[in-house]
């Protein structure tokens, strides 16, 4: 199946009262801390992509409840594979990275092997963890609505 012209981002989370912790995973090839990150698939909506790449890197049921974030990124092209980039042509220059959050009932993950292991952290070492600015962006917007309860 061919890649979509975009990209999402999950952010898996569990909440008791006002205390929420978040699930940031190791990528096996940079050996860096994001969360669950994917491009969509070719007709698939960014919500069906975000589900399907939930299920496939961590095990999580796609019954789970997701929450769209207005946290978007730009995504050079040139981060991609050339086959892909052959398929958008040459005017695709960037795609979108649309974010989301999963409100998820268990802490046990099955990880693809993309990911090498696993933690559910609070906000602070999350932030401190994580590579991506876009990844940090969604954990904030995603953090926020939690302490102002909007989630």
């Amino acid at each position: 199946m061919s890649r979509a012209r975009m990209q999402v981002l999950i952010i898996p989370f569990t909440q008791e009262g006002d205390a929420a912790k978040y699930c940031i995973l190791r990528r096996s090839d940079m050996l860096i801390w994001q969360f669950i990150a994917g491009g969509g698939e070719a007709g698939e909506t960014p919500l069906e992509a975000a589900k399907r790449e939930t299920w496939e890197e961590t095990g999580i049921k796609e019954n789970t409840f997701f929450y769209p974030l207005e946290s978007t990124c730009s995504i050079p092209t040139e981060n991609f594979s050339t086959k892909s980039r052959k398929e958008w042509g040459v005017d695709c220059l960037v795609i979108p990275e649309y974010s989301f959050a999963a409100r998820v009932k268990t802490t046990d993950i099955v990880l693809s092997a993309e990911h090498s292991e696993y933690r559910w952290v609070d906000y602070i070492p999350a932030i401190q963890l994580l590579k991506f600015d876009s990844n940090k962006t969604a954990l904030w917007e995603l953090d926020q609505k939690i302490k102002q309860k909007r989630i």
